[in-house]
């Protein structure tokens, strides 16, 4: 995957979406649904709704460093996901604009200047950009394709038929490896991989409540199978602290190199439930800390 200057890999650009006109890609008729069947029950979760929120910019930019400090040695990794989404969103969609998030998230924090230019997380949205649209917004799958070289390897994993069939299209021309089917259990799968360096982003939507119980053990499984893998948890913050509990039950595992970054903001709009975004790593890149850190003092301003 060849970069610029900025560290951005050129060739996710280089490439049009299959059947794209004039190098834009063909935005996917998404509409909700409540649940449907294909073998066991599917939810209705979909991140347009969602991208480009407070959230997504906790996390995005934390990975984005993570990301661009990992690939200054020249070593290979690998890197998955166990809940990709479509990996590429439209903020002008009618989904988005609904919401209001992203105008919300990252359309004030770029206006009060939180990322220059060469922030890897800014670079990765300037070159979406002028890709796609200026109303475009890279999910993680972009984003981390940028920064990831030829020697890397991208597994990525998505459940849901409709996302997974956005995310496919485009991620053609990357070389990630796309894969509709439970996340939780490819990782288990895929694991120790081969590059063994490497970072995993779970990053589910937490509408089964039982997520909550069940990741302490599944995060500890992995580590044990997978001891130098970063692991980067993503929670949300609810009104009803849902999130507590699996904090406990994994500060209880004792996992090497662990950095919780928790940041707090109002609600949506009157009446959600989600007052903020947490990540837990485990096996924390170097610099991460710093980063976390300015993030924090730039949300409690907002």
């Amino acid at each position: 995957m060849e970069k610029g200057r900025s560290g951005v890999n050129q060739r996710l650009f280089a490439q049009p979406a299959r059947k794209a006109g004039k190098g834009r890609l063909p935005w996917p008729d998404l509409t909700p649904y409540q649940q449907i069947k294909e073998g066991a029950d599917m939810l209705s979760y979909q991140h347009i709704y969602h991208a480009g929120n407070l959230a997504d910019v906790q996390k995005h930019a934390l990975l984005a460093r993570m990301l661009s400090y990992m690939t200054v040695k020249d070593k290979p990794l690998s890197y998955f996901e166990t809940h990709a989404g479509r990996g590429l969103y439209a903020l002008d969609a009618a989904e988005a604009v609904k919401t209001g998030e992203a105008s919300a998230g990252i359309d004030a924090v770029e206006a009060l200047g939180w990322f220059s230019q060469d922030h890897p997380y800014m670079a990765a949205l300037t070159q979406v950009r002028a890709q796609y649209g200026g109303r475009s917004y890279p999910g993680s799958p972009v984003l981390a394709a940028q920064l990831l070289r030829p020697q890397d390897r991208m597994t990525l994993a998505e459940l849901h038929p409709r996302e997974f069939e956005a995310l496919d299209r485009t991620m053609n021309g990357t070389g990630a490896r796309c894969l509709k089917q439970d996340g939780f259990e490819m990782l288990l799968a895929a694991t120790p991989p081969e590059p063994r360096r490497g970072l995993v982003l779970i990053d589910p939507s937490y509408e089964l409540k039982s997520d909550y119980d069940m990741l302490p053990g599944f995060v500890a499984k992995l580590h044990r199978k997978w001891n130098v893998g970063v692991v980067a948890l993503w929670y949300p913050i609810l009104t009803s602290g849902a999130h507590q509990p699996m904090l406990q039950a994994l500060e209880a595992k004792d996992l090497p190199g662990v950095l919780r970054h928790e940041v707090q903001f109002g609600p949506a709009r009157p009446g959600h439930r989600m007052i903020g975004s947490g990540l837990y790593l485990i096996n924390t890149p170097f610099g991460t800390s710093d980063e976390a850190d300015r993030l924090s003092t730039l949300f409690a301003a907002l």
